[in-house]
Protein backbone atom coordinates (compact mmCIF):
# COMPACT_ATOMS: atom_id res chain seq x y z
CA UNK A 1 0.00 0.00 0.00
CA UNK A 2 1.75 3.34 -1.04
CA UNK A 3 0.84 6.80 0.28
CA UNK A 4 0.15 9.74 -1.42
CA UNK A 5 0.80 13.18 0.37
CA UNK A 6 -0.75 15.96 -1.40
CA UNK A 7 -2.35 17.35 -4.32
CA UNK A 8 -0.58 20.06 -6.59
CA UNK A 9 -3.64 21.25 -8.43
CA UNK A 10 -5.36 22.29 -4.87
CA UNK A 11 -2.11 22.59 -3.03
CA UNK A 12 -3.94 21.31 -0.15
CA UNK A 13 -2.51 18.60 2.65
CA UNK A 14 -4.65 16.03 1.34
CA UNK A 15 -3.62 11.98 2.40
CA UNK A 16 -4.30 9.26 -0.01
CA UNK A 17 -3.84 5.15 0.40
CA UNK A 18 -3.33 3.35 -3.07
CA UNK A 19 -3.69 -0.32 -3.47
CA UNK A 20 -0.48 -2.38 -4.62
CA UNK A 21 -1.16 -5.38 -6.06
CA UNK A 22 -3.42 -7.77 -4.17
CA UNK A 23 -1.94 -8.92 -0.66
CA UNK A 24 0.98 -6.46 -1.05
CA UNK A 25 2.72 -6.03 2.27
CA UNK A 26 3.28 -2.44 3.51
CA UNK A 27 5.50 -0.53 6.39
CA UNK A 28 2.91 -0.46 9.29
CA UNK A 29 5.11 1.42 11.70
CA UNK A 30 5.83 4.03 9.05
CA UNK A 31 2.18 4.21 8.37
CA UNK A 32 1.19 4.43 11.93
CA UNK A 33 3.61 7.24 12.92
CA UNK A 34 2.54 9.30 9.90
CA UNK A 35 -1.31 8.81 10.87
CA UNK A 36 -0.77 9.65 14.61
CA UNK A 37 0.72 13.00 14.24
CA UNK A 38 -1.61 14.84 11.99
CA UNK A 39 -4.78 15.50 14.09
CA UNK A 40 -6.49 17.71 11.18
CA UNK A 41 -6.47 14.92 8.67
CA UNK A 42 -5.83 12.23 10.87
CA UNK A 43 -9.44 10.91 11.03
CA UNK A 44 -9.82 10.93 7.30
CA UNK A 45 -6.50 9.00 7.10
CA UNK A 46 -7.23 6.92 9.57
CA UNK A 47 -10.43 5.76 8.04
CA UNK A 48 -9.20 5.83 4.51
CA UNK A 49 -6.15 3.21 5.94
CA UNK A 50 -8.83 0.91 7.82
CA UNK A 51 -11.17 0.45 4.31
CA UNK A 52 -7.59 -0.12 2.64
CA UNK A 53 -7.22 -2.97 4.71
CA UNK A 54 -10.42 -4.25 4.15
CA UNK A 55 -9.86 -4.54 1.11
CA UNK A 56 -7.15 -6.48 1.04
CA UNK A 57 -8.89 -8.87 3.52
CA UNK A 58 -12.32 -8.64 1.56
CA UNK A 59 -11.59 -7.28 -1.69
CA UNK A 60 -13.61 -4.13 -3.77
CA UNK A 61 -16.74 -2.85 -2.24
CA UNK A 62 -19.35 -4.27 -5.26
CA UNK A 63 -16.29 -7.03 -6.54
CA UNK A 64 -16.91 -10.51 -7.53
CA UNK A 65 -14.21 -11.57 -5.57
CA UNK A 66 -13.81 -15.34 -4.51
CA UNK A 67 -12.89 -15.25 -0.92
CA UNK A 68 -15.08 -16.46 2.09
CA UNK A 69 -14.14 -12.97 3.62
CA UNK A 70 -16.75 -10.73 3.68
CA UNK A 71 -17.46 -7.08 5.17
CA UNK A 72 -19.40 -7.02 8.04
CA UNK A 73 -20.50 -3.92 9.19
CA UNK A 74 -18.80 -1.03 11.53
CA UNK A 75 -17.66 -0.83 15.49
CA UNK A 76 -17.25 2.21 17.40
CA UNK A 77 -13.79 2.33 18.67
CA UNK A 78 -11.01 4.72 19.47
CA UNK A 79 -7.10 5.51 17.89
CA UNK A 80 -4.42 7.44 19.41
CA UNK A 81 -3.23 10.52 17.24
CA UNK A 82 -0.58 12.54 18.45
CA UNK A 83 -0.76 13.14 21.77
CA UNK A 84 -4.93 12.44 22.24
CA UNK A 85 -7.62 8.99 21.74
CA UNK A 86 -9.99 9.83 19.04
CA UNK A 87 -13.58 8.07 18.25
CA UNK A 88 -13.42 6.04 14.95
CA UNK A 89 -15.95 4.02 13.03
CA UNK A 90 -14.61 0.65 12.91
CA UNK A 91 -15.12 -1.87 9.83
CA UNK A 92 -15.48 -5.29 10.55
CA UNK A 93 -14.30 -8.03 8.24
CA UNK A 94 -15.47 -11.76 9.03
CA UNK A 95 -14.39 -15.29 7.91
CA UNK A 96 -18.03 -16.87 7.21
CA UNK A 97 -16.75 -19.90 6.17
CA UNK A 98 -14.29 -19.83 9.56
CA UNK A 99 -17.01 -18.40 11.45
CA UNK A 100 -14.64 -15.78 13.04
CA UNK A 101 -14.06 -12.12 12.82
CA UNK A 102 -10.71 -11.38 11.68
CA UNK A 103 -8.99 -8.16 13.58
CA UNK A 104 -7.63 -5.07 11.50
CA UNK A 105 -3.74 -5.09 11.81
CA UNK A 106 -4.10 -1.42 10.65
CA UNK A 107 -6.67 -0.93 13.92
CA UNK A 108 -4.64 -2.49 16.52
CA UNK A 109 -1.63 -0.67 15.68
CA UNK A 110 -3.62 3.00 16.10
CA UNK A 111 -4.90 1.57 19.28
CA UNK A 112 -1.12 1.18 20.82
CA UNK A 113 0.16 4.07 22.98
CA UNK A 114 3.47 3.38 22.20
CA UNK A 115 3.48 7.20 20.57
CA UNK A 116 1.47 8.93 23.05
CA UNK A 117 4.26 7.61 25.36
CA UNK A 118 7.06 9.33 23.54
CA UNK A 119 5.17 12.62 22.84
CA UNK A 120 4.30 12.66 26.46
CA UNK A 121 7.78 12.47 27.24
CA UNK A 122 8.94 15.26 25.14
CA UNK A 123 6.47 17.70 26.12
CA UNK A 124 6.70 16.92 29.70
CA UNK A 125 10.25 17.41 29.23
CA UNK A 126 10.12 20.72 26.93
CA UNK A 127 7.31 22.54 29.29
CA UNK A 128 4.14 21.84 28.52
CA UNK A 129 2.62 20.91 32.22
CA UNK A 130 -0.20 17.70 32.60
CA UNK A 131 -2.85 19.85 33.52
CA UNK A 132 -2.11 22.80 30.73
CA UNK A 133 -2.26 19.49 28.16
CA UNK A 134 -5.39 18.36 29.65
CA UNK A 135 -6.85 21.71 29.20
CA UNK A 136 -5.72 22.14 25.58
CA UNK A 137 -6.90 18.50 24.59
CA UNK A 138 -10.46 19.15 25.62
CA UNK A 139 -10.87 21.70 23.41
CA UNK A 140 -11.11 19.44 20.19
CA UNK A 141 -14.20 18.34 19.58
CA UNK A 142 -13.61 15.45 18.39
CA UNK A 143 -10.81 13.79 21.27
CA UNK A 144 -12.20 12.43 24.89
CA UNK A 145 -8.84 14.15 26.19
CA UNK A 146 -6.46 12.80 28.05
CA UNK A 147 -6.32 13.97 32.30
CA UNK A 148 -2.99 14.63 33.82
CA UNK A 149 -2.57 12.00 35.06
CA UNK A 150 -2.72 9.44 32.28
CA UNK A 151 -0.02 12.29 30.88
CA UNK A 152 2.13 11.38 34.02
CA UNK A 153 1.80 7.72 33.42
CA UNK A 154 2.97 8.14 29.87
CA UNK A 155 5.64 10.33 30.70
CA UNK A 156 7.03 7.68 33.88
CA UNK A 157 6.82 4.97 31.26
CA UNK A 158 7.99 6.57 28.87
CA UNK A 159 11.15 8.20 30.73
CA UNK A 160 12.18 4.86 32.69
CA UNK A 161 12.62 3.29 29.57
CA UNK A 162 14.86 6.30 28.42
CA UNK A 163 16.66 5.65 31.65
CA UNK A 164 17.20 1.56 31.53
CA UNK A 165 18.31 2.77 27.72
CA UNK A 166 20.84 5.10 28.45
CA UNK A 167 22.50 3.39 31.65
CA UNK A 168 22.70 0.10 29.66
CA UNK A 169 24.03 1.47 26.45
CA UNK A 170 27.01 -0.37 25.20
CA UNK A 171 29.74 1.54 24.95
CA UNK A 172 32.29 -0.47 23.01
CA UNK A 173 31.41 0.48 19.48
CA UNK A 174 32.97 3.99 21.08
CA UNK A 175 36.16 5.29 20.08
CA UNK A 176 36.23 7.70 22.96
CA UNK A 177 39.97 9.77 23.47
CA UNK A 178 38.60 12.50 26.05
CA UNK A 179 36.07 12.61 28.71
CA UNK A 180 34.73 15.14 31.16
CA UNK A 181 33.57 14.78 34.74
CA UNK A 182 31.54 17.46 36.57
CA UNK A 183 28.66 17.13 39.09
CA UNK A 184 25.56 18.94 39.16
CA UNK A 185 23.22 19.95 42.07
CA UNK A 186 19.47 19.10 42.48
CA UNK A 187 18.64 20.85 45.62
CA UNK A 188 20.11 19.23 48.06
CA UNK A 189 20.86 15.83 45.71
CA UNK A 190 24.32 15.96 43.89
CA UNK A 191 24.15 14.09 40.04
CA UNK A 192 28.00 13.50 38.97
CA UNK A 193 28.10 13.77 34.36
CA UNK A 194 30.34 11.59 32.64
CA UNK A 195 30.32 13.48 28.86
CA UNK A 196 32.42 11.52 26.29
CA UNK A 197 34.28 13.39 22.89
CA UNK A 198 34.89 10.43 20.47
CA UNK A 199 37.90 10.45 17.88
CA UNK A 200 35.89 12.48 15.57
CA UNK A 201 34.96 15.43 17.82
CA UNK A 202 31.62 14.15 18.48
CA UNK A 203 29.82 14.79 22.29
CA UNK A 204 28.31 11.51 23.91
CA UNK A 205 26.55 11.45 27.66
CA UNK A 206 28.42 8.53 28.79
CA UNK A 207 26.74 8.22 32.31
CA UNK A 208 26.17 9.88 35.37
CA UNK A 209 25.83 8.58 39.14
CA UNK A 210 23.84 10.09 42.01
CA UNK A 211 26.19 11.42 45.16
CA UNK A 212 26.09 13.82 47.92
CA UNK A 213 30.02 14.58 47.05
CA UNK A 214 32.39 14.14 44.69
CA UNK A 215 33.40 11.34 47.11
CA UNK A 216 36.21 9.54 45.62
CA UNK A 217 35.28 5.97 46.03
CA UNK A 218 31.76 6.79 44.46
CA UNK A 219 33.86 8.54 41.06
CA UNK A 220 36.30 5.08 41.30
CA UNK A 221 33.22 3.21 41.12
CA UNK A 222 31.79 5.00 38.48
CA UNK A 223 34.59 4.86 36.30
CA UNK A 224 34.78 0.95 36.56
CA UNK A 225 31.23 1.09 35.85
CA UNK A 226 31.75 2.71 31.85
CA UNK A 227 34.08 0.32 31.86
CA UNK A 228 32.11 -2.74 32.42
CA UNK A 229 29.82 -1.13 29.51
CA UNK A 230 32.44 -1.40 27.22
CA UNK A 231 34.75 2.18 27.68
CA UNK A 232 37.65 1.24 25.84
CA UNK A 233 41.21 2.87 28.00
CA UNK A 234 44.22 0.67 27.02
CA UNK A 235 45.33 3.67 24.57
CA UNK A 236 44.55 6.70 27.40
CA UNK A 237 41.99 8.72 28.53
CA UNK A 238 42.34 12.67 28.62
CA UNK A 239 40.00 13.42 31.35
CA UNK A 240 39.31 17.41 32.08
CA UNK A 241 37.81 17.97 35.59
CA UNK A 242 37.67 20.54 37.38
CA UNK A 243 39.99 21.17 41.17
CA UNK A 244 37.69 18.06 43.04
CA UNK A 245 40.58 15.75 44.59
CA UNK A 246 37.81 12.99 44.86
CA UNK A 247 37.75 12.98 41.37
CA UNK A 248 41.38 13.06 40.83
CA UNK A 249 41.68 10.32 43.29
CA UNK A 250 38.48 8.40 41.96
CA UNK A 251 40.06 8.48 38.25
CA UNK A 252 43.28 7.32 39.08
CA UNK A 253 42.33 4.08 41.64
CA UNK A 254 40.00 3.09 38.77
CA UNK A 255 42.74 3.44 35.66
CA UNK A 256 46.05 4.40 36.98
CA UNK A 257 48.60 5.66 34.35
CA UNK A 258 46.00 5.75 31.49
CA UNK A 259 44.57 8.56 32.59
CA UNK A 260 45.50 11.66 31.88
CA UNK A 261 43.94 14.60 33.97
CA UNK A 262 43.19 18.02 32.66
CA UNK A 263 42.53 20.58 35.37
CA UNK A 264 40.19 23.02 34.83
CA UNK A 265 42.27 26.23 34.23
CA UNK A 266 39.66 28.64 34.74
CA UNK A 267 38.30 26.82 38.31
CA UNK A 268 42.14 26.76 39.43
CA UNK A 269 42.54 30.80 38.28
CA UNK A 270 39.12 31.29 40.02
CA UNK A 271 40.00 29.10 43.18
CA UNK A 272 43.59 31.82 43.69
CA UNK A 273 41.63 34.79 43.37
CA UNK A 274 39.44 34.31 45.67
CA UNK A 275 41.88 34.35 48.37
CA UNK A 276 42.78 38.07 47.32
CA UNK A 277 40.86 41.42 48.24
CA UNK A 278 39.27 43.41 45.43
CA UNK A 279 42.06 45.51 44.09
CA UNK A 280 44.63 42.62 43.38
CA UNK A 281 42.01 40.01 41.79
CA UNK A 282 41.60 42.10 38.24
CA UNK A 283 45.48 41.97 38.15
CA UNK A 284 46.56 38.66 39.47
CA UNK A 285 43.39 36.93 37.06
CA UNK A 286 44.95 38.40 33.95
CA UNK A 287 48.73 37.41 35.05
CA UNK A 288 47.29 33.51 35.70
CA UNK A 289 45.31 33.98 32.10
CA UNK A 290 48.63 35.13 30.57
CA UNK A 291 50.66 32.36 31.52
CA UNK A 292 48.27 29.87 30.84
CA UNK A 293 47.85 31.20 27.42
CA UNK A 294 51.39 30.24 26.72
CA UNK A 295 51.38 27.31 24.26
CA UNK A 296 54.59 25.87 25.43
CA UNK A 297 55.19 24.18 28.76
CA UNK A 298 58.25 25.87 30.21
CA UNK A 299 57.27 28.92 29.21
CA UNK A 300 53.72 28.59 30.79
CA UNK A 301 55.36 27.28 33.80
CA UNK A 302 58.14 30.14 33.88
CA UNK A 303 55.16 32.48 33.70
CA UNK A 304 53.55 30.92 36.54
CA UNK A 305 56.08 30.38 38.44
CA UNK A 306 56.92 34.77 38.43
CA UNK A 307 53.01 35.04 39.42
CA UNK A 308 53.74 32.96 42.20
CA UNK A 309 56.21 34.60 43.10
CA UNK A 310 54.36 37.74 43.28
CA UNK A 311 51.79 36.15 45.10
CA UNK A 312 53.95 35.29 47.78
CA UNK A 313 53.86 38.92 48.45
CA UNK A 314 50.56 39.40 48.92
CA UNK A 315 48.80 36.05 50.39
CA UNK A 316 50.23 32.95 51.27
CA UNK A 317 46.81 30.80 51.27
CA UNK A 318 46.93 32.12 47.46
CA UNK A 319 50.18 30.65 46.77
CA UNK A 320 48.92 27.37 48.06
CA UNK A 321 45.99 26.97 46.16
CA UNK A 322 47.94 27.79 43.05
CA UNK A 323 50.59 25.42 43.95
CA UNK A 324 47.91 22.57 44.39
CA UNK A 325 47.35 20.41 41.45
CA UNK A 326 49.34 23.05 39.35
CA UNK A 327 50.79 20.36 37.10
CA UNK A 328 47.35 19.03 36.04
CA UNK A 329 46.36 22.45 34.89
CA UNK A 330 49.43 21.96 32.42
CA UNK A 331 48.48 18.41 31.20
CA UNK A 332 47.76 19.80 27.39
CA UNK A 333 50.84 21.71 27.54
CA UNK A 334 53.18 18.87 28.29
CA UNK A 335 51.35 16.83 25.94
CA UNK A 336 52.57 19.43 23.22
CA UNK A 337 48.24 19.65 22.03
CA UNK A 338 47.11 23.44 24.28
CA UNK A 339 47.57 25.06 21.04
CA UNK A 340 45.57 22.85 19.09
CA UNK A 341 43.07 21.50 21.39
CA UNK A 342 43.64 24.35 24.36
CA UNK A 343 40.07 26.09 23.09
CA UNK A 344 38.18 23.43 24.04
CA UNK A 345 39.99 21.42 26.67
CA UNK A 346 41.55 23.21 29.56
CA UNK A 347 38.03 24.07 31.15
CA UNK A 348 35.26 21.98 31.90
CA UNK A 349 33.00 24.46 29.57
CA UNK A 350 31.76 21.81 26.97
CA UNK A 351 30.33 19.54 29.95
CA UNK A 352 28.59 22.85 31.64
CA UNK A 353 27.31 23.68 29.20
CA UNK A 354 25.64 20.80 28.74
CA UNK A 355 24.56 20.52 32.69
CA UNK A 356 23.46 24.34 31.16
CA UNK A 357 20.64 22.80 28.99
CA UNK A 358 19.94 19.72 31.38
CA UNK A 359 19.34 22.57 34.02
CA UNK A 360 16.50 24.09 31.47
CA UNK A 361 14.77 20.95 31.29
CA UNK A 362 14.97 19.64 34.93
CA UNK A 363 14.46 22.96 36.17
CA UNK A 364 10.98 22.80 35.71
CA UNK A 365 10.77 20.62 38.45
CA UNK A 366 9.16 21.76 41.55
CA UNK A 367 9.94 19.07 44.14
CA UNK A 368 11.61 15.97 43.54
CA UNK A 369 10.01 13.12 44.90
CA UNK A 370 12.63 10.79 44.74
CA UNK A 371 16.15 9.37 43.28
CA UNK A 372 14.24 7.38 40.97
CA UNK A 373 12.69 10.67 39.57
CA UNK A 374 15.59 12.33 39.38
CA UNK A 375 17.86 9.48 37.59
CA UNK A 376 14.40 9.52 35.09
CA UNK A 377 14.62 13.05 34.28
CA UNK A 378 17.96 13.60 33.76
CA UNK A 379 18.36 10.33 31.70
CA UNK A 380 15.65 11.60 29.39
CA UNK A 381 17.08 14.95 29.32
CA UNK A 382 20.35 13.75 28.03
CA UNK A 383 18.90 11.10 25.69
CA UNK A 384 16.76 14.93 24.02
CA UNK A 385 19.78 17.09 24.30
CA UNK A 386 22.52 14.30 22.61
CA UNK A 387 21.38 14.71 19.04
CA UNK A 388 21.92 18.33 19.28
CA UNK A 389 25.66 18.62 20.89
CA UNK A 390 28.43 20.28 18.18
CA UNK A 391 31.73 18.69 17.31
CA UNK A 392 34.54 19.85 20.36
CA UNK A 393 36.94 22.77 18.37
CA UNK A 394 39.69 21.37 17.05
CA UNK A 395 38.42 17.76 16.58
CA UNK A 396 40.69 16.88 13.74
CA UNK A 397 43.82 16.83 15.89
CA UNK A 398 42.23 14.39 18.43
CA UNK A 399 43.98 11.34 16.60
CA UNK A 400 47.20 13.02 17.30
CA UNK A 401 46.30 13.61 20.77
CA UNK A 402 45.55 9.88 21.09
CA UNK A 403 49.01 9.09 19.37
CA UNK A 404 50.60 10.96 21.74
CA UNK A 405 48.68 8.97 24.54
CA UNK A 406 49.70 5.56 23.09
CA UNK A 407 53.17 6.41 22.49
CA UNK A 408 53.54 7.76 26.49
CA UNK A 409 51.93 4.34 27.67
CA UNK A 410 54.40 2.38 25.40
CA UNK A 411 57.16 4.15 27.08
CA UNK A 412 55.77 3.90 30.24
CA UNK A 413 55.63 0.29 30.03
CA UNK A 414 58.71 -0.34 28.63
CA UNK A 415 60.48 1.13 31.34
Amino acid sequence: MKRVNGNRETGKGRMDFVDDAEGASFDMDSLVESIQMLIPLGLKAAGEALQAEVAQLAGKRHSRRETSTRRWGYNDGSVYMGMQKVPVSVPRVRDVEAGREIPLKTYEALRSPRVIEKSALALVLNGVSQRKYEKAASLIPETFGIKSSSVSRHFIKASALELKKFLSRDLSGENIVSIFIDGKRFAEHGIIVALGVTINGEKKPLGFIESATENHGVCRDFITCLVERGLKVDDGILFVVDGSKGLHKGIKEALGGRAFIQRCQWHKRENVVKYLDKKHQASFRAKLQSAYEEPVYEKAKAKLSAVRKELSLVNESAVASLDEGLEETLTLHKLGMFAKLGRSFKTTNCLESVNRQLGMYTGRVCRWRNSNMRHRWVAAALMEIEPRLRKVSGYKHLAELREIMKRILAGNEAA
